[in-house]
């Protein structure tokens, strides 16, 4: 094993260790808001918060993304190191954020459960395991780019690249964000669509594939 791949799995051993940790943060901040708001259980239709706490919800969500962008421009050197971290750190924080869930207060009871996901710049909603999955690709995903980048070979995704990896991201937000009524308007959920979860998936991988495929002249900014 090379000093450069020591140095990559260590990297990704202590960025794991604050991502689990931070999620267990938030997991425990997650439980009180429930334990106020809902105190029989978690379900929808949403209720409203106070405007001050929603503001103050909203701060703490986007605090949240800039400590896993922060951590991941620690651990990285480079520009595509810091971003596989980026994503790294976020796949395994949402995942043990709903393993420490479970483990505290048995939710979800499925991974067919509706969450409410994110609150920028309009509340995101969804099945449990639409985030998971998306997880688990972006767990994947970084990993591979910080190996290939410790044994000496660069990520340059060309322009179909980038531009599968544009659409994939619009079809997953849209999944989360269209059902405004829900996430709105204190409507009950709308049937998930799945499919625009699985096309975007799909051209993720697509995406991903085609960057190793790319030749260095094509090749994207790095």
């Amino acid at each position: 094993m090379t000093p450069a791949v020591r140095r990559m799995l260590r990297s990704l051993s202590w960025v794991a260790v604050f991502a689990v940790a931070f999620a267990l943060v938030e997991a425990s901040v997650v439980i009180y808001l429930r334990a106020l708001y809902y105190p029989g259980g978690f379900t929808f239709p949403l209720r409203d918060l106070p405007s001050g706490f929603f503001r103050l919800e909203v701060a703490r969500e986007a605090a949240t993304i800039l400590m896993l962008l922060a951590i991941g421009a620690l651990a990285g050197a480079k520009p595509w190191e810091k971003f596989c971290y980026f994503i790294y750190a976020f796949g395994v924080w949402d995942l043990f954020f709903y393993f420490w869930l479970l483990v505290m207060i048995g939710w979800p009871a499925s991974v067919f459960e509706w969450d409410i996901l994110f609150l920028i710049p309009v509340p995101w909603i969804g099945p449990v395991i639409a985030p998971v999955l998306v997880s688990l690709l972006m767990i994947a995903c970084g990993v591979i780019i910080a190996f290939r980048g410790a044994v000496g070979r660069s990520f340059r995704p060309g322009f179909l690249s980038w531009s599968l990896g544009l659409a994939a991201t619009a079809l997953v937000l849209v999944s989360f964000m269209l059902d405004t009524e829900a996430g709105l308007h204190g409507a009950h959920p709308a049937p998930y669509h799945f499919e625009l979860l699985s096309a975007g998936l799909a051209a993720y991988v697509a995406g991903f594939v085609l960057a190793w495929r790319t030749p260095p002249a094509e090749a994207g900014p790095p």
